[in-house]
This record gives structure tokens, sequence and C-alpha cells, in this order.
């Protein structure tokens, strides 16, 4: 990290040079295109020299040590980058599971050897992860898992299936939850590194009730993985596990409070939505009284929400790390979300309805899409319900109900 001796306007000085020699034009002018890689899409040439900018600079993972590729920042200093970035329209390019989940992870609980092979990856953006943890048979109950990993001597040699597995059509590796002792529950589980180029890896994508497929089933027969790739101690996984859930639902509670970022075609807010049409008085209010107090409760909520996001970000950071608070967050985020999602196709009204075709806008069709997507916020990260039970638990400290 560069020395200005705390003067964080210098470094802001710096930041705004290299972003304005570094930000391609090209995105400038065309925003959506910093959306394309998220999407699903191939990688423009604008996008691909601005990720690699980034990834260069170790700013994609500003506060990760530098000594792997990251930035070294401290947190001020990455504020001011968050700042910088936001107020010229340009989006971290760095990101994925592997920023979110399983490089924190690693950080935390990896071999010098492992932080090595697979930090500089993440950090450039070279790499996409994906999470083996859910089975068709274990979902809620996870620990039930099946999928197993036999020691073969020099490898590992993997059987079975995960489902919900986001972006595994486009992953290069999965951090993948397997069962290395049948005779015991969450003390057989094991946390293996699985490449997804490995033969007899097969991933079958799923469509959604909204038209897109994030999710994926993938199968593993026969599948061989070297020794040196187990994360954690061996029928020690779950610990690891439940650590990489933390901040799993840390980040996902963060976006989905946040407003429908990650949209390729940019949505209004319900506040906008609601004046164009539903419509205004001669004072400027909303005529639809009910409409007008519950928009005002969901922002209220929503304001009250990235307040404590922010604290809560700022206790996780001084205490190494996110806690089991992080269940109460994703819990509210979900529900915001979903709510933010419902408000906006209420306001739109029967023009919210159509999903294809001339009548409809594309901000139109894409609001009814991502309110059905949002029914899978209460799900994914874990559902609300076991999020709950988590909070009852382990923050509350309440007995288990007889």
């Amino acid at each position: 990290m560069a020395d200005f001796g705390g003067d964080v306007e210098a470094f802001r000085a710096e930041v705004r040079a290299w972003l304005d020699a570094n930000f391609p034009e090209d995105l400038r002018r065309d925003p959506a295109q910093q959306m394309a890689v998220a999407m699903g899409q191939p990688e423009g040439t604008a996008a691909k020299a601005w990720r690699e900018a980034m990834g260069s600079k170790g700013w994609g993972t500003p506060t990760w040590p530098k000594e792997y590729g990251g930035g070294g920042l401290s947190r001020q200093e990455a504020r001011v980058l968050a700042e910088e970035l936001a107020a010229i329209g340009a989006r971290n390019p760095i990101g994925g599971m592997g920023v979110m989940m399983f490089g924190p992870t690693l950080i935390e609980y990896g071999t010098e050897e492992l932080k090595r092979q697979h930090l500089p990856g993440i950090i450039k953006g070279e790499v996409r992860w994906c999470q083996g943890y859910s089975e068709p048979g274990s979902g809620s109950d996870l620990a039930s898992l099946q999928t197993k990993a036999e020691d073969k001597g020099d490898h590992w040699l993997v059987n079975g299936s995960k489902i919900w597995t986001s972006g595994a059509n486009l992953a290069d590796r999965c951090f993948c939850l397997v069962r290395t002792d049948s005779t015991k529950k969450h003390e057989g589980i094991s946390f293996l590194l699985i490449d997804m180029t490995a033969p007899g890896v097969e991933v079958r994508p799923i469509r959604l009730i909204n038209g897109t497929s994030p999710f994926c089933e993938t199968f593993f027969t026969d599948v061989k993985v070297p020794k040196d790739q187990l994360f954690g101690p061996l029928n020690g996984g779950w610990t690891v596990a439940k650590r990489l859930l933390q901040f799993e639902r840390d980040n996902i509670s963060a976006g989905l409070g946040g407003g429908n970022i990650g949209q390729a075609t940019p949505l209004p807010t319900v506040v906008e939505a609601a004046r164009d049409y539903v419509g205004v008085d001669e004072t400027g209010a909303l005529v639809d009284r009910d409409l007008r107090r519950r928009i005002t409760e969901h922002l209220m909520e929503a304001q009250s929400f990235q307040l404590t996001v922010r604290r809560a970000a700022d206790e996780a950071k001084s205490a190494n790390g996110p806690s089991a608070a992080t269940s109460i967050m994703k819990y509210a985020g979900a529900k915001l979300a979903q709510e933010r999602n419902e408000l906006l196709v209420e306001a739109m009204g029967h023009q919210a309805l159509g999903w294809e075709g001339e009548g409809y806008s594309a901000p139109e069709i894409t609001a009814l899409r991502t309110m059905l997507r949002s029914k899978g916020n209460s799900i994914e990260g874990g559902t609300s319900e076991i999020n709950l039970n988590v909070v009852s638990k382990r923050v509350l400290g309440l007995p288990d109900p007889k």
C-alpha cells in the first residue's frame, strides 16, 4: 500500500488520475458492457482491458493482502476507491463467488500453498468459481449430503451430484463439500477444490420461471481430484463451510438491500415508476394514498437496512470477519428485495404483466422477470427459515424447541 502519510485526499487524487487513465471510454459511453460477463455474455475488448487493469492493480479486491496480488488498502482507502468508482459510473469488474465467498475463506483457512495457487486467479478475475453445496436430497439439511470422495492414494475419486450450483456452466473451478466418512454426519464432511474441466464433470443449466438459467445441476462421475486440493482438515469441512456461508450471507444481504443492481436493462426506482404510471396530484404527492404509504414504509426500512449493513461491515472488519448476525441481514435483505420488486410491478400496473412482444418496454418486461426471480431470494444462501433458526440459536442464545 502506498504511504500517503494519512492524507486520504492525496490517495483520492491518485485514484482519480488512475481511473481517468484506465477506465475505457467505451464503457463510459455504454455502461451495459460492464454487465456483460455478469449476465453470462462474452467479454468485450473494453471490458477485458478494464478487468485486467483493475486486477493487475489489485483494486478489484482492495483490502486483500498485497502479497497475493490484492490492493492492500486500508478500509478508509477502499471506501475512497468505491466512491470514485461510483462517481464515474465504473463497476468493479472483479467479482463472483471467488471474491464473495471462497477468497475470504481461503485467506482465513487456507494453507500458504493453496493461497498462492488460487488467490491470484481470483484477484485478477481470470478464474471463475462455483459452489458445490446443495444436493437433490440435501438442501436445508445440508449436512446430510451424499456426494462421496474416496481416498485412492494419490487422488480423491468423487461421485455424486449437486444442484443449484450458480454459474457452474461458466465456472473453471468448484469449492465443493463431499463426504469422506459415512459413519458420521457433520464430522464426515470434507472440503475439496475441483477442476470443472476434469473428466467426469457434467453440468446442466436449470431454466427458471423468469426465463434465465443462472443455476445448474452438476454431476460428478469418477472425477479425480489431486490430494493437495483438500481445503481444511480431513473430515473438518463443515467448520470451513459454515464460515464460508457467513461470507456468502454477508455479501448477498448487502446486494439485496441495495436496489435492483446487476440488471442488463436498468429499472426505474419504485418512486419513479409510481410517479410515471400512477400519477401525482397538484401537490406532487402520489394520488394513490395507500401505495404512497407502503412505498414510504419500504424506503424507510431500506434506508435503515443500508445503514445497518454499513455498521455491520465495519464491525466485521474490526472483529476479523462476519458473524452469525449475517443471517438476520440475509433474511431482511431478501424480504426488502421481494417487497421492492412487488411494489415496482404494482406501480406499473398492467404494463408490468407483459412477457414479450410489442406494447411493453424493456424495463417493463424486466420488472416482471425480476419480480419472479426475487422469489428465490429467500431460498438462496440459506432459506429464511434456516437463517431465523441461526439467529435464534447463535445470536439470541434461545434453546432448541421441544
